[in-house]
């Protein structure tokens, strides 16, 4: 693994660079408030001049250069420092958005990827990955939609160990790089994510709009002739007739080739908002050098015969823009005599053809960078979450000081967990709210995440690949008429499928078959947990019913009991989140309903 970096504290880095970007923001607030009254006092003088020499003739004309120079050359500053400006604060918003994650304000600020959010899913809604407050909006610092969709992907299905360590490696590198991170997050202007693959991909590999070989010199010979003949005619004494020619000429292309050109329009019109954010990415990558293989691959991804990509998309960008000179009225009848929309239309398809091609590999490569960047970020900002170890065999989940990362630091109760191919199922008893469901939330976020190839909320970790499963959240549904108690059975099916896969199953199976009687939940629950470990797969059961306790006997020396205690102080349950081993032994239902003022006799 990469070495660590020297200890930076993320909240002082934070702290000290939102108070520099807030005061660059203020102080260029200042000089743009000077520069637009220089501008306005500027355009005063200049009606001033400008109404002594046409209104009165007591000057000549040349007294209106000055003003006119320097109004303009006002006007390219003052644009100038309105962008530093909205860079500065969009800096500072940058960092407020990192002291947010820090002191855990971030929930619904961000992106929660909820498009993400799959009810079928084995794990995503039960663990809480996507949606407001989620590990997802925890992590993303995305600026695209690939960035996006690359972090979902790796967070909703875990990798090989080979690409596990790749990634460990490159989030390593770019941990330390705030720098970088800070940049990628301004490019683009103020558009939150840009660059949306499906639209991009679909254009840009789409099948050629056919236009004949000679359509494009041809349009460029009778554009250039005709331009030339509409000078002479200013000019000189030639007379219209070549003109007229040249333009019947014109029309007659024009026609032939309408209704592809009209295509070619169409199609470019809607990724073209997307090419000036994703070239950005591209030029800021480029000038970036790397040594860990994957990120290197990365940026050899970019490599292309010729320019680089981001020229060549600035190329393309250029193109799309000067299409936007046909809707100015002035510079309409000039725009029909060059054939612009043609030529234009002609030199895009042109570049779909030669270009197209790559796009594919250069927002992938983009995606993964943002991906990799936004796991880096979450590791910079948590410096004692450590990279765990990835074993090639197992099953095997080992962990010291194992906690929540979306819980606060101060709030967060760190047990150990093991589980390996000796024992593989744990029985988690304990009374409700002393955190057996948060117990197997953070065993299975720890492992998303150390198969992600990011860091992880322990002190130490060691796990090997695993398929993931949970059924935790698990709900009715009143559309489909399902009670609770069929989604469970029917999820406790999917997992058991999911055991038969090449991957050991962790399983996570919260207060399982609660929604039937103690008999067959017995019965049943053990017949499950069964047919799930003679597949291969570990896991952790919770239960508040002590009589499922005997299923770890059963099981023994493959399974065992483990509990969370709580005690009465002052009227009130307390709990303090240790795991321990054994069956608890007392539950604290009665006392949490008198807590609310409900009324409970035990002899009643």
């Amino acid at each position: 693994m990469t070495e660590q970096p020297p200890f930076v504290s993320p909240r002082a880095e934070y702290e000290a660079r939102l108070a520099a970007r807030r005061t660059d923001a203020q102080r260029l607030g200042r000089a743009e408030r000077r520069l637009s009254n220089a501008r306005l006092a500027v355009f005063a003088a200049g009606l001033g001049l400008a109404w002594l020499v046409f209104g009165r003739g007591a000057l000549a004309g040349g007294w209106l250069a000055p003003p006119i120079a320097g109004f303009l050359a006002l006007v390219v500053l003052h644009d100038r420092v309105i962008t530093r400006r909205r860079r500065a604060e969009r800096a500072a918003a940058f960092y407020e958005r990192g002291l947010a994650r820090l002191e855990h304000r971030f929930a619904g600020s961000g992106e929660g990827g909820e498009r993400f959010a799959d009810p079928a899913h084995p794990y995503a809604v039960d663990l809480d990955l996507f949606g407001p407050g989620s590990l997802f909006e925890l992590l993303c610092t995305a600026r695209t939609g690939a960035g996006e969709e690359t972090l979902a992907s790796w967070l909703r299905g875990p990798a090989a160990p080979e690409v596990v360590r790749d990634r460990q490696a490159a989030v390593a590198e770019l941990r330390p790089r705030l720098d970088l991170r800070e940049e990628l997050a301004l490019l683009g202007g103020e558009v939150r994510a840009g660059v949306d693959p499906e639209t991009l991909l679909a254009w840009a590999g789409g099948p050629a709009v056919a236009t004949p070989p000679a359509a494009r010199p041809l349009a460029a010979l009778l554009a250039g002739a005709a331009a030339l003949a509409a000078i002479l005619l200013v000019t000189t004494d030639v007379g219209p007739l070549p003109l007229l020619v040249l333009l019947a000429g014109e029309g007659v292309l024009a026609a032939v080739l309408h209704q592809r050109v009209s295509a070619i329009l169409r199609a470019v019109e809607k990724p073209g908002r997307d090419l000036a954010l994703l070239g950005e990415l591209l030029a800021r990558l480029e000038a970036e050098r790397f040594a860990s293989p994957l990120l290197g691959r990365l940026r050899a991804a970019l490599e292309s015969e010729g320019a680089p990509p981001s020229q060549e998309l600035a190329r393309l960008r250029r193109r799309i823009e000067l299409l936007d000179a046909r809707r100015n009225q002035l510079f309409a009848p000039i725009s029909a005599l060059l054939l612009w929309g043609t030529q234009l239309a002609l030199a895009i398809e042109a570049w779909r053809v030669r270009s197209g091609p790559a796009v594919a590999r250069w927002i992938a490569a983009v995606g993964e960078v943002e991906a990799l960047s936004s796991l880096a970020g979450h590791a910079f900002e948590h410096p004692d979450d450590p990279f765990p170890e990835i074993a090639d065999r197992g099953p095997c989940l080992d962990a010291e000081g194992l906690g929540h990362p979306l819980l606060p630091e101060a709030r967060c109760v760190r047990n150990d967990l093991r589980l390996d191919a000796a024992l593989r199922l744990l029985v988690v008893s304990g009374s409700n709210m002393s955190g057996k469901s948060t117990l197997l939330r953070t065993a299975g976020v720890n492992v998303v995440l150390a198969l992600a190839g990011g860091t992880v909320r322990a002190r130490r970790l060691r796990v090997s690949p695993l398929a993931v499963g949970a059924s935790v959240r698990v709900v009715d549904s009143l559309q489909e008429g399902r009670s609770r108690f069929y989604a469970e059975i029917r999820r406790l099916r999917a997992l058991v499928d999911l055991a038969q896969g090449p991957r050991p199953l962790l399983f996570l199976l919260d207060e399982i078959l609660s929604g039937t009687n103690s008999h067959d939940r017995r019965i049943g629950a053990e017949a499950v947990v069964r047919g799930l470990l003679a597949r291969g797969a570990l896991g952790l059961v919770t239960t508040h019913d002590l009589a499922l306790a005997e299923i770890a006997e059963a099981l023994a020396p493959q399974a065992a009991n483990v509990h969370f205690e709580d005690h009465l102080e002052a009227g009130e349950v307390r709990f303090d989140y240790h795991l321990r081993p054994g069956v608890v032994r007392k539950s604290n239902a009665l006392e949490l309903m008198r807590a609310v003022g409900l009324e409970v006799s035990e002899g009643a």
